[in-house]
């Protein structure tokens, strides 16, 4: 009697709840009884819910490890797809069993005695794969329609702060916010945002606090907080389609002495931002906290401390007018001290293959932040800029028209809930549904309404009410005040936290300092004075020494003739950095 080993598979969560296994092998178990053949208990192996398109599967591991002790001589299948979805594949491992000595029994396929039922089996093998394609990309259309008509259903899961709700017959898919979990969230954006905590020691913090993960056994990770600030479900809008999957570029080395699987493909690459599908749910930070941390994500890119001994003022934001790259501080010593310069990237030969591909040459560090700090702060002693802006941003918020669209949808879903409830009261009241069937459907609903309630009051709070703002404009003058008598006594941290927020980028020519900020300067339409007819009393009567060894005389020493000042920019009003040079100003203005 030859000795048989049974092999069944499923897929999907549908067929794991529909008993298919079960079917499975009770027809192989029947088969083989059937036809002679003795089965073992530990020869019935089954994959429960694992995809029929990979080779690694631990029921087909083990029943191939079999194979090669010898252990069985006839695998029993009941399909050719169910051994594998890719006709390649069918073929290695019916061709692998059969080095083994193993026979490849189809319960519903012919037997494989004769060329015919080879080629026939062959077709199986091939229509299987199709099938296979025709339905993942049926499923891909299907759940992107869905995600663009902003179901819950197609997220299948919830993140850290959140409960995820089944679709039923009675209510769609919905998120419920956990009050516990949602208080963390919020508590990781203020250590961020506010106290300007790294993510490092956010992560120190919750594990020292003992703060229980979402699945409240093991601790906290740098990755999970870094997740968790990208997560763009916490600010109402849960995103669908955000990677996809590439082919695998190489097979790390502590995957290999792990021993573990590397799969052909990854799924962890990410698609452009524009390619997102949002999703409405409620939010637990607002739109503006989000923003907060997600430019200083952007910013720490550039910006991150990694191993400075010595922080500078300007650390990070200083780049060359000339070529665009990046000046790093480099430093030379005397007998007396050490000087530290902004030297540009492009200038230094070794980090080129032709040469250097910029002439400018450095500059004092201790100098140019000294010049910077003290126009930042000029430009702050007017507090009627700031509170311009401030109405500016309050306008923008209140015509947002996703605000307000995103407030009628959720409007509209609240009222149709609520009449869906409605029609199920009056549908016992006349006797049309039992009281367990009413007392079944009723909490459903109710916790979707309450959902919606609270997602609908989070976007009303997200539009900043007016007045807020103005007592917030009323204090900048003690607040500005206070930074002009501290200005000079500030350390370089907080002089670097106060620049970081106000100015994106310095650059750097031979005789120009171009500071490109954040605050639009009032009458900067008009024209530049010209270098010829310096004003009394501006920027024009300094002379900087910024540089040893430049072209310009008042640029190695102090000299009569004055030397151009900063020049401002606004953001918005941005040129290339190969742009034609600018007309020389002696006062900082806004060229628009």
């Amino acid at each position: 009697m030859k000795v048989a080993a049974l092999y069944a598979r499923v897929s999907g969560e549908q067929q794991r709840e529909s008993n298919t296994i079960a079917s499975q092998t009770e027809a192989l178990v029947e088969y083989a009884r059937n036809h002679g053949y003795s089965v073992a208990p530990e020869m019935l192996v089954e994959d429960d819910g694992c995809s029929g398109a990979v080779l690694e599967r631990p029921g087909l591991e083990r029943i191939r490890d079999l194979a090669s002790e010898g252990r069985f001589d006839t695998l029993v299948v009941h399909a050719p797809d169910r051994l594998s979805r890719r006709y390649a594949h069918q073929v290695l491992i019916i061709e692998e069993l059969a080095r083994q000595g193993v026979e490849t029994v189809f319960v519903n396929a012919p037997s494989m005695e004769t060329p015919e039922d080879n080629l026939l089996v062959q077709f199986q093998g091939m229509i299987a794969e199709y099938e296979r394609a025709q339905i993942l990309e049926r499923s891909r259309r299907g759940k992107r329609h869905r995600a663009q008509r902003g179901e819950v259903a197609v997220l299948g899961g919830a993140p850290y702060g959140y409960r995820y709700h089944k679709k039923t017959s009675e209510s769609d898919a919905y998120y419920e916010v956990i009050d516990a979990q949602a208080s963390v969230v919020r508590e990781v954006y203020r250590y961020y945002t506010h106290d300007h905590m790294s993510i490092g020691e956010i992560t120190r913090k919750l594990n020292e606090r003992a703060v229980p993960t979402s699945s409240g056994r093991g601790r906290w990770e740098r990755s999970t907080v870094w997740a968790m600030l990208r997560n763009p479900a916490y600010k109402g809008k849960a995103c669908f389609g955000k990677t996809r999957q590439m082919p695998r570029k190489t097979v790390t080395r502590p995957l290999r002495l792990r021993g573990g699987v590397a799969g052909a493909t990854t799924g962890g690459h990410e698609k452009p931002r524009e390619e997102w599908i949002e999703i409405l749910v409620p939010a637990i930070v607002s739109e503006e906290t989000f923003a907060l941390a997600e430019e200083r994500l952007k910013m720490n890119k550039a910006l991150g401390r990694r191993r400075t001994k010595t922080p500078s003022v300007l650390q990070g934001l200083v780049s060359c007018g000339k070529c665009g790259y990046s000046l790093s501080r480099t430093s030379t010593r005397t007998s007396a001290r050490t000087i530290y310069y902004y030297r540009c990237l492009g200038s230094e030969a070794w980090r080129h293959l032709n040469g250097p591909v910029c002439d400018n040459r450095p500059v004092r560090q201790d100098l140019l932040d000294d010049v910077v700090w003290s126009e930042v702060v000029r430009l702050l002693e007017d507090p009627e800029l700031i509170g311009a802006e401030i109405e500016r941003r309050l306008e923008a918020a209140r015509d947002s028209d996703p605000n307000r669209q995103r407030e009628a949808d959720l409007r509209r879903r609240l009222i149709r809930t609520r009449k869906s409830i409605d029609r199920l009261v009056n549908a016992y009241q006349e006797e049309l549904v039992t009281i367990d069937e009413l007392r079944e459907r009723t909490p459903g609903l109710r916790r979707q309404e309450q959902a919606l309630h609270r997602e609908l009051q989070s976007v009303v709070d997200q539009v900043k009410d007016r007045e807020t703002y103005l007592r917030l404009a009323d204090t900048l003058n003690g607040f500005l005040a206070r930074l002009r008598s501290s200005a000079h006594t500030l350390d370089t941290g907080e002089q670097q936290r106060l620049v970081r927020l106000l100015v994106k980028e310095v650059l750097v020519s031979e005789e120009k300092i171009t500071i490109r900020h954040s605050i639009p300067i009032p009458g900067a339409s008009g024209g530049s004075p010209s270098p010829s007819e310096p004003d009394d009393g501006g920027a024009g009567e300094q002379s900087y020494l910024l540089r040893s060894g430049c072209h310009d005389p008042t640029l190695r020493s102090t000299g009569d003739r004055p030397v151009n000042g900063p020049l401002f920019e606004h953001p918005r009003f941005q040129p290339f950095v190969n742009h034609a040079p600018y007309d020389a100003v002696l006062n900082p203005q806004v060229e628009e």
